[in-house]
C-alpha cells in the first residue's frame, strides 16, 4: 500500500526549524518525563487517569506533537484519554467508519503515519475530519502486550500523535514514541490485573455473604420443622427449583418474611 508509511523504512523527516534541541536533550526529556509518570503506575489507580498523564507527557516531549489520544478495547475501540478533546472526535470518525491510520495500525502492529491530502482514496472520513480540526501530520503507534513470541503479540490500544507540520515526527521521535508505548503497555496491564484482582475479590465476598444467609435460613427450618441440617438444605433447594430463584433469595427471602 503506496500511501501508508510505517516509521521503521521511512526516510528521516526534514527538521520543521532550526532549533530542534539536540538528540541527547530529546532523549533527557522523555526519561524525566516517564521517570515523573512512574510512581502513578500504581495497579490500584483508574486506568484513565494513568494515561491522561501519559498524554500530557508524550504531547510536551515529542517534537512537532500538537496533541496526542490514547485508543483502548480494540474490540470496541474508545478514546481513553487526549491531551486535547477537540481531537478526540478524529479517532471516533475512524472508529465509525471501521478504517482509518489508527485502525490500520492495529490491524497490523506497525506504526502508520499519514500526511494529510494523501490518502483521501483509503481513508476519506479520517481525511476529511482531520483536514478540518487543520491537522497535517498523523502517527499512530501500536500498544502490544509484550510476549516471548512475536506472533502472539496482543493489540492493547494505539498512541496517536497529531501535527499541524506536515514533515512532523522524524525518526528519533519514533524510539520516544515506543518508549511512552511502553509505558501505555504497563499501565494497561497493571489496570487489567487490578480489575481481576477486584473482581475475584467481588466474588469472594458475595459468595461468603450468600453461605451465610443460607446457613441462617436452614437454622430457621431446622427449628421450626424440627428437621435435619441436610433435610432444610433440600427444601431451600425445592422451593429454589419450583419458584426459579436463586438458592440465595430464597434463602434471604425466609428470613426476611419472619423478620
Amino acid at each position: 500500500m503506496d500511501d501508508k508509511v510505517t516509521l521503521p523504512d521511512r526516510p528521516a523527516a526534514p527538521s520543521v526549524n532550526g532549533d530542534r534541541p539536540d538528540v541527547v536533550e530529546r532523549l533527557d526529556e522523555a526519561t524525566a518525563a516517564l521517570d515523573a509518570l512512574r510512581d502513578g503506575f500504581a495497579v490500584e489507580e483508574r486506568l484513565d487517569d494513568v494515561l491522561h498523564r501519559l498524554a500530557e507527557s508524550a504531547v510536551t516531549v515529542v517534537q512537532d506533537a500538537d496533541a496526542v489520544t490514547i485508543c483502548v478495547s480494540p474490540e470496541q475501540p474508545r478514546t481513553a484519554a487526549a491531551s486535547d478533546q477537540a481531537f478526540v472526535t478524529i479517532d471516533e470518525r475512524q472508529f465509525r467508519a471501521n478504517r482509518g491510520p489508527c485502525l490500520e495500525s492495529a490491524r497490523t502492529l506497525t506504526a502508520v503515519r499519514a500526511v494529510v491530502g494523501e490518502n483521501h482514496d483509503i481513508w476519506p472520513e479520517f481525511e476529511e475530519c482531520a483536514a478540518q480540526h487543520g491537522v497535517r501530520a498523523y502517527l499512530s503507534v501500536p500498544v502490544v502486550l509484550p510476549t516471548s513470541d512475536r506472533s502472539d503479540r496482543q493489540h492493547m490500544g494505539s498512541l496517536n500523535f497529531y501535527s499541524y507540520t506536515a514533515a512532523a515526527f522524524d525518526p528519533f521521535d519514533e524510539g520516544l514514541v515506543r518508549l511512552f508505548t511502553t509505558a501505555a503497555s504497563t499501565a494497561i496491564a497493571n489496570a487489567h490485573q487490578w480489575q481481576r484482582a477486584r473482581d475475584h475479590v467481588k466474588h469472594l465476598e458475595t459468595a461468603l455473604v450468600s453461605r451465610a444467609v443460607i446457613e441462617q435460613a436452614k437454622g430457621i427450618l431446622m427449628a421450626v420443622h424440627s428437621c435435619s441440617e441436610d433435610e432444610a438444605f433440600d427444601m431451600l433447594v425445592k422451593r429454589s427449583q419450583d419458584d426459579n430463584v436463586k438458592l440465595r433469595d430464597v434463602a434471604k427471602n425466609l428470613i426476611d418474611s419472619l423478620t
